[in-house]
């Protein structure tokens, strides 16, 4: 069992020989490693560090059992934009009437999305989330699509139905790709979007996209590893390593080339772990997390290896090139500190400062740095000035002078332990893996760290690690549980995922399942959750053999590899437009008192939107696109201060109802709430209206109206019914204060022809139950229209001039990110609107569950230890409010957050804030609001909590149905976090009336 693995890093291309049958002994079985100059060409680097490694070891080559391979170069093809890399596609959706306002290619970069968008068209299909049809597959359309595709000569095409990872009968995508290839015949690829990504539908849309257009790419690569091979003589299977950690064939490789583009830093992880000889325990529910520490050349990758082995993944959507994605990735942090890192010297009034990178010599470091005769001081000479490794010329860096050496060692030791505690779950110290050629610049002893242990062959981890790469298989289902036991639902989901991971290869006696989440799906009535379960195994040795490397995909074709970096073509950005200059930019407010609403008061709008969802009212992400689409499409989008229309005027109230897991998958065709709208103004007798508003300013119903109204031709009023997000139907203003026309008559439609009226209720809190019961069966999402209000209604139960606000927070958050002072964003925010900064800290825990539809749970921060806090000098004098150093914030929700209270180590609690306040919480790292669904485990997190309007904080009928008492708390009592600051509108200040 003698096996071969290769990373092609950007620099060096490693290689390593092992014989798996001496992993117990010290030097793990590692019988030859070698670094090799990574080439244009990567196949020659391979080439050069196989044949090496096979000298060293004096091993034949008809003696090995595998090769497994990571690589970048696919990667690269997406990130370097290359056209001779990548290849228009074309998309056909099955999705019937929906999706269409949010069309393939709407969120690429404008240079990727010339060089890969070939065609877009649409069919009947799609399933809904409970597994019934949308629509069924339309034969004659796909057809006719392939005769569309055809004329256009392309040879790459995605397949992208809705909710079409429920398929597993193969009904849809499937059936669609059979009929494409009896037209097309063998030449053309089609990629199924269910085998590249799960749930969330332009997010995996995305991912079959980049996939598709690279395949040709990723087909020629192959082929020429595999002339690589036949160069060696060898005459094994050949193995890519995925995203993940597990080997993938060359076959599905070639096949699917995007689940290998992020393996080089899970492949070091991995190597890591068997080098170090955790995989030798047996049982992982002895083993704690462990932090894995790569250093290189320019930066350091830091990432987590769980108790089963495996890195820890990043968060659901990833991007790539700057496209939104959502295949798995390892979670991993990266930090510009290499051994190749410059160290500076830089004076100044207060004396001087030493820093140590960002920015490196890279590859040139055995030329640049002082003790390789080079002239630059580097974080290499640093820790041989300090004895502590022996390298190079020693006598090179005698004359630097010991404080140079001590603050830059300091430096060095100070980035590790940030980047390292920035990874870690909780306070406890962690044991430390350190790889990576670089990692000699590690200093022995770091705070928060229990062992730093630097395992055998450390410096080609990576390659250890592809070699040795496990076989997985993962089932990611959508399940029912009504009358059915969660337990045994997913040990029949286990089962299947250990079958699958069989199936791919591994050994029968090793696979297990190493991880199981369940996800709980918010605002639906048939207890549906999501659950994802993987198992993974050693490769068989029984099945090496036997698996298939490769096919006529990667045999045939051309064997033209010869794309030097020099020889890139690279389309030019000719389309986007200048930067613009964020502190100079003005709103465009016409004389008429009209806000035409640009592009980037889109963006704005939308991030403060959802600072104002408080967690919840779902992602602004989609909404945004769309509206962004309406204005490149030539369509204007207005927004009128209310004060401008006449009271009697009418304004149509417009949102979406259902489970922001459906609005992920199954996005909107246009017509949902223009259905209903129509539907309701029938019944009402309206012929006409002024503009309209939205039920909820925060999340992405604060961006619905505007897509009404751009399509109306009709303004959106600069209001809301809420001034935040809640909930439930009757949860607005005029609901709790149960004006008539307040909350019926209503309608709901699905866009498909399927529209309710509700002329009349009970009570509030039957509206609720019934649309909710109605939005379930249409598929957990419809359009809302509520009873049209008056001007004069929608002032007095309303909060004025919210999209104003929502504009100016996201100003502010622009302005920061702009002046790199992500610090300053809650004092930003704080000037626009009362209120407190609760907390800064990293969060530890998140609970949820779902009760009558609604997803329920807390999330648990702790404070940030005093090494992890940054200089106050870009706060702007922001205080938080004191606690001790074990103090937790705790913040329950119900979809939004509910309340905030510091918890101490006896348990006393003391709240901080409650609703009907606003309580948000942003991103540290990027100073963007996060949703409820969003919280997970190490986030480094501030929370603010911001004054909420009178009309819900100082009447009886605001706080019985938006306070403490409204969710089931009513020993929470309610205090004001501050006096409400009336927002200053974008027409008050901007507005010119010459």
């Amino acid at each position: 069992m003698l096996r071969i693995g290769v990373d092609v890093g950007g620099t060096n291309t490693d290689g390593v020989l092992i014989d798996v049958t001496r992993l117990h002994e010290p030097d793990r079985g590692v019988l030859a490693h070698f670094k090799a100059p990574t080439t244009p060409n990567v196949s020659d680097g391979i080439e050069a560090a196989v044949r090496e490694v096979l000298r060293l070891a004096a091993v034949p080559p008809t003696d090995i059992t595998s090769l497994s391979i990571g690589t970048t170069a696919f990667i690269n093809a997406v990130l370097e934009a290359d056209s001779r890399r990548l290849a228009k596609v074309a998309v056909v959706r099955l999705c019937g009437p929906y999706t269409k306002q949010c069309p393939p290619f709407i969120d690429f970069p404008k240079r990727l999305r010339a060089l890969t968008e070939g065609h877009v068209g649409y069919v009947d299909g799609g399933f809904e989330i409970d597994g019934r049809e949308i629509a069924p597959l339309n034969v004659d359309q796909v057809i006719e699509q392939c005769a569309n595709i055809k004329e256009k000569a392309l040879n790459n095409v995605v397949l992208s139905g809705v909710y079409s990872p429920l398929d597993n009968e193969g009904r849809q995508e499937y059936a669609a790709r059979a009929i494409m290839q009896r037209e097309f015949g063998p030449n053309v690829n089609i990629v199924c979007s269910r085998d590249v990504g799960q749930i969330g539908f332009l997010e995996r849309e995305n991912a079959s996209i980049l996939n598709a257009s690279i395949l040709s790419f990723a087909q020629r690569t192959i082929r020429g590893f595999k002339r690589a091979m036949r160069s060696l003589n060898l005459t094994c299977p050949l193995f890519l390593t995925q995203n993940d950690g597990t080997l993938t064939t060359a076959t599905s490789a070639a096949r699917l080339p995007i689940r290998t583009f992020a393996s080089g830093p899970t492949n070091s992880m991995r190597g890591a772990a068997l080098l170090a000889g955790l995989d030798d325990r047996k049982n992982n529910q002895e083993r704690k997390s462990t932090i894995v520490v790569d250093i290189g050349g320019t930066t350091t990758d830091v990432g987590v290896l769980l108790p089963s082995g495996f890195p820890r993944q990043a968060a659901a959507f990833i991007e790539v090139g700057g496209v939104r994605t959502n295949f798995s990735m390892a979670d991993v942090q990266s930090i510009g500190l290499g051994g190749g890192s410059r160290v500076r010297i830089t004076e100044s009034q207060s004396g001087s400062h030493v820093s140590v990178g960002p920015d490196s010599v890279g590859h040139y470091l055995t030329r640049d740095a002082k003790v390789f005769g080079g002239d630059v001081l580097t974080a290499t000479d640093v820790v041989v000035a300090e004895g502590h490794t022996a390298l190079g010329d020693v006598s090179a860096v005698a004359e630097i002078e010991p404080d140079i050496v001590q603050r830059a060692t300091k430096a060095i030791k100070k980035l590790l332990e940030g980047i390292i505690d920035k990874m870690k779950t909780s306070p406890e110290d962690i044991t430390v893996l350190l790889v990576g050629g670089g990692s000699i610049i590690a200093p022995v002893n770091l705070s928060g760290v229990s062992d730093v242990v630097r395992p055998p062959y450390f410096d080609v981890a990576n390659a250890v690690g592809a070699a040795m790469a496990k076989v997985a298989g993962d089932i990611d289902t959508i399940e029912f549980l009504q009358d059915r036991s969660i337990h045994d639902v997913i040990e029949k989901i286990k089962t299947k995922a250990i079958e699958k991971a069989v199936e791919a290869g591994a050994d029968p006696a090793s696979a297990r399942v190493v991880e199981v989440v369940n996800l709980p799906v918010q605002y639906v009535t048939n207890q549906a959750t999501r659950i994802i379960v993987k198992a993974a195994g050693d490769l068989a040795p029984e099945r090496i053999a036997t698996v298939d490397g490769l096919d006529t995909a990667t045999e045939t074709g051309s064997d033209n590899l010869e794309i030097l970096e020099t020889e890139k073509v690279i389309l030019e950005e000719s389309e986007v437009s200048e930067e613009v200059d964020i502190e100079a930019y003005r709103p465009e407010v016409r004389q008429d008192r009209i806000w035409s609403l640009s592009e980037l008061d889109l963006e704005w709008i939308a991030e403060g939107c959802g600072v104002l969802g408080t967690g919840g009212g779902g992602s602004t992400y989609p909404p945004f696109l769309m509206a962004r689409q309406l204005l490149r499409n030539g369509q204007d989008i207005i927004v009128v201060d209310p004060e401008d229309v006449p009271e009697d005027a009418v304004f149509l109230r417009s949102s979406f109802m259902g489970s922001p897991s459906v609005s992920a998958e199954r996005l909107q065709g246009g017509d949902e709430i223009p259905a209903s709208a129509r539907a309701l103004m029938r019944y009402m007798g309206f012929t006409d209206i002024a503009a309209t508003i939205s039920e909820e300013i925060g999340g992405g119903n604060g961006i619905q109206p505007m897509l009404v109204a751009a399509e109306m031709g009709k303004p959106v009023a600069d209001a809301d019914l809420m001034g935040r997000a809640y909930p439930n139907m009757y949860q607005s203003l005029p609901g709790a204060f149960g004006i008539p026309g307040g909350l019926w008559p209503c309608a709901i439609s699905d866009g498909v022809g399927n529209t309710v009226i509700l002329p009349s209720a009970s009570g509030p809190k039957a509206v609720e139950n019934i649309l909710r019961t109605v939005t379930t069966e249409m598929g957990s999402k419809s359009g809302v229209s509520m009873a049209p209000l008056s001007r004069r209604i929608c002032d007095e139960f309303g909060i004025a001039h919210s999209i104003s606000q929502a504009w100016r927070i996201g100003r502010a958050i622009a302005l920061c990110r702009k002046h790199n002072d992500l610090r300053a964003v809650p004092s930003a925010i704080l000037g626009l609107q009362n209120g407190a900064c609760l907390f800064v800290g990293k969060i530890i825990d998140v609970q949820r569950e779902v009760r009558k539809g609604f997803t329920w749970g807390s999330v648990t921060i702790a404070p940030l230890l005093q090494d992890e806090e940054e200089s106050d000098e870009s706060s702007s004098g922001l205080a938080t409010i004191t606690h001790g150093p074990d103090d937790r914030l705790i913040i329950p929700f119900q979809n939004e957050n509910l309340y905030a209270y510091l918890q101490s180590p006896d348990r006393s609690k003391k709240i901080l804030a409650t609703v009907p306040d606003l309580i948000t919480v942003l991103d540290s790292q990027n100073g963007a609001a996060l949703g409820t669904p969003d919280y997970r485990y190490g986030l480094r997190v501030t929370v603010i909590a911001l004054a909420g309007h009178p009309k819900w904080t100082a009447t009886p009928q605001g706080l019985s149905i938006g306070g403490p008492a409204a969710f089931g708390i009513p020993e929470v009592p309610f205090t004001p976090v501050g006096d409400y600051k009336e927002p200053i509108s974008v027409f008050a200040e901007f507005y010119n009336a010459t």
